[in-house]
């Protein structure tokens, strides 16, 4: 049983992982004592080495083992004189695809759908929806084209990325492709997967996403600070992330400083409409809990979410050079989750944001991360120098916190020291 919002939950399975003992009201975003001052400590120099030499503008954290606080802590600055808080506002990103994830469950859960329906059943005039199912979406095993790969959909939000896009208007970059593989057969991570089961879940009910989001994943989980604002905006007190990644789009010369504000670009090209989310740091790490942890789900329905299944039975492909690729103890996505060694998390990058939520079922330890970018994070092209400062800053973490059972991008970046 779920804790009800604002009471105690301490009675709940997974009242205690969630609230940190104290409930899921606001009056949990008041600061707490760590339990552990010595790990905190461990996390809070992991944290200011990245704002200092891995050049993070911004860094927010927030760790808890089984259910109680080890820290919650915001580093550097949100704007120039600005620094950043624990209650900043954000985008979730990906995280959303975890979180959608879980609602197609529920559904399951209550009997409305199974997992191997075929799509065509409510998209009849989808090109291969008679053969794509619930799970292939899910799991991003369709193969279908990713819209956010096609050249021309990237030139057209590079020089508009405060552009309003519709489903239909992403669609069509994607769907009309032939298919990277026969559905179920091999994986491509592609957005309009995301996008497509959204529609499917609105025909599955007759109810907007934005609602059921609410009603069935949201609401039970008390997460008060995630919503779809229903636009690029975002509630105050506001994270705000900088970017260069329109430099080579706008021709800007190599060493000619480039570097705007892109808090404000339109996100609705993300996911599906009604999860193109905004949340905070306490949010992001509830989100980490219910996802890993199974929260409101089945035994069966958890099991599918963060299943292992596709390790050693995807393949790289030449249609697909950035999004097919082998999954392995790495890497293997389940139901809208990534599930690294015993890790079960999600690594939103994009638009000079960054972010994990991340959960070791095991030991209960929750880590949620949030970074945004220096002018020095970017390269002469404008891509990220580093990749993912969010998903290393996780990697270390999770490395202090649980040194016999490191997430493995540790032990990566431990061999690239």
């Amino acid at each position: 049983m779920l804790p009800a919002c604002g009471g105690g939950g301490g009675s709940s399975g997974i009242g205690s992982p969630l609230n940190g003992g104290t409930g899921c009201s606001l009056a949990a975003r008041a600061p707490v004592a760590s339990t552990d001052p010595v790990k905190a400590e461990a996390v809070r120099a992991i944290a200011r080495a990245t704002i200092q030499t891995r050049f993070a503008r911004a860094v927010l954290v927030r760790v808890t083992v089984d259910g109680k606080e080890i820290i919650t802590e915001a580093f550097g600055e949100s704007a120039t004189g600005v620094p950043a808080t624990t209650d900043m506002h954000f985008r979730n990103g990906a995280v959303a695809i975890a979180l959608v994830a879980m609602l197609l469950l529920r559904l399951v859960d209550e009997g409305q759908v199974r997992l191997d329906d075929k799509i065509a059943t409510w998209l009849p005039k989808l090109p291969h929806g008679d053969r794509v199912t619930l799970r292939h979406l899910a799991q991003m095993t369709a193969g279908y084209a990713d819209y956010v790969q096609d050249p021309d959909f990237v030139n057209a939000f590079l020089a508009d990325p405060f552009r309003r896009w519709t489903p239909d208007e992403l669609l069509a970059y994607a769907i009309h492709k032939p298919l990277f593989f026969e559905p179920g057969t091999n994986w491509s991570y592609a957005h309009t997967n995301y996008v497509l089961l959204g529609l499917v879940l609105e025909k599955i009910t007759g109810r907007p996403v934005r609602d059921l989001m609410q009603d069935k994943v949201l609401g039970p989980l008390c997460m008060t600070q995630t919503s779809d604002p229903d636009g690029a905006s975002i509630p105050e007190p506001v994270l705000r992330a900088f970017s260069s990644e329109r430099r080579e789009f706008l021709g800007v010369a190599a060493g000619t400083p480039f570097y705007e504000e892109s808090t404000f670009w339109d996100p609705s090209w993300t996911i599906t409409h009604g999860a193109v989310q905004v949340t905070d740091l306490y949010d992001l790490h509830t989100s980490a809990i219910a996802f890993g942890s199974g929260a409101f789900l089945s035994p069966e329905s958890h099991a599918a979410q963060v299943s292992t299944a596709l390790r050693g039975k995807t393949t790289a492909l030449a249609a697909c050079p950035n999004t097919c690729f082998p999954h392995s103890e790495r890497y293997a996505f389940g139901l809208g989750v990534i599930t690294s060694g015993n890790w079960v998390f999600q690594p939103p990058q994009f638009g000079g944001y960054s972010a994990v939520a991340a959960y070791h079922e095991g030991s209960r330890v929750a880590i949620a991360v949030a970074v945004t970018y220096a002018p020095e994070a970017f390269n002469d092209a404008g891509d990220y120098k580093n990749g993912n400062e969010a998903e290393k800053l996780f990697g270390r973490i999770g490395a202090a916190l649980l040194p016999e059972d490191p997430p493995p991008i540790a032990r990566t970046l431990k061999e690239s020291a």
